[in-house]
């Protein structure tokens, strides 16, 4: 896409390959190793700044997103990349590179667990997940930045409205810990979140003549939802259904595990 000439990180995939391998190395090695011997750090105020930021990040591009196509004249159907330099069109490509850039911002989720010592929580799904959500963002911005590839975004930064909402409230301390009973609900909202997504993008194989441009993202995109569909049941499963994650409450009913 021309539109995105001279843009930061879009010259080359090679700068986000980078530092996505970085931070695999960081979070699975180099950052628990260097924890090994040291206290837990208290990143309280921290992460309770970062979370309500990427909450206020996340309602923004929640409105860039409908107010350049969603809800002002998407079809939900055969919605095709407007590769043109209307005003709309392009609040949309600069509305899609930053949800990819929020997605290496994302990053510290991982790294606060390394420096808080929660090596329990990073797991092959979260550092999936963050790993391959800017990299293959990297494409989909320079080759096409709108259209019905980006209803998955739009609904991923609802659910982080949601999500970055309960770590912002968990970190402000144990006296907040009351207000986190639909902890169990965040799951299933993730999961609502994969079933819309895939079966959004499964109207690719129905529909007729949809002259989209760029098929392969199609099947990309209906490749990620169902696979992390997959994910989160199996996640679902084991802490729920049978108790290997459920959180270990007090006598006052705060979980011990946040």
């Amino acid at each position: 896409d021309p539109r995105l000439e001279g843009w930061p990180l879009m010259s080359s995939p090679f700068p986000t390959t980078f530092i996505i391998g970085t931070y695999i190395y960081f979070v699975t090695s180099l950052g628990p190793k260097l924890m090994e011997n040291k206290k837990p750090f208290e990143l309280r105020q921290i992460m309770a700044f970062y979370n309500f930021s990427v909450v206020a990040l996340s309602l923004y591009m929640t409105y860039e997103f409908l107010m350049s196509g969603w809800a002002t004249g998407y079809s939900f159907r055969c919605d095709i990349v407007d590769y043109s330099r209307s005003p709309t069109a392009l609040r949309m490509v600069r509305t899609c590179w930053l949800y990819y850039f929020s997605k290496f911002i994302e990053l510290l989720d991982t790294i606060f667990f390394v420096l808080r010592k929660k090596n329990n929580q990073v797991t092959f799904l979260h550092v999936f997940h963050h790993s391959i959500m800017p990299w293959t963002w990297w494409f989909g911005v320079k080759f096409a930045a709108g259209g019905l590839g980006t209803f998955h975004a739009l609904l991923n930064c609802i659910v982080h409205v949601v999500m970055y909402t309960y770590y912002g409230i968990c970190s402000l301390g144990p006296a907040y810990h009351k207000y986190l009973w639909w902890k169990k609900y965040m799951t299933t909202i993730q999961l609502v979140q994969f079933i819309m997504i895939t079966v959004h993008i499964g109207q690719i194989y129905i529909m007729d003549d949809c002259p989209y441009q760029y098929p392969i993202f199609m099947f990309i995109i209906w490749l990620y939802g169902s696979m992390f569909l997959v994910l989160f049941l199996h996640f679902w499963y084991h802490a729920y259904t049978k108790g290997q994650r459920l959180p270990k409450v007090s006598r006052n009913g705060i979980s011990k595990d946040q």
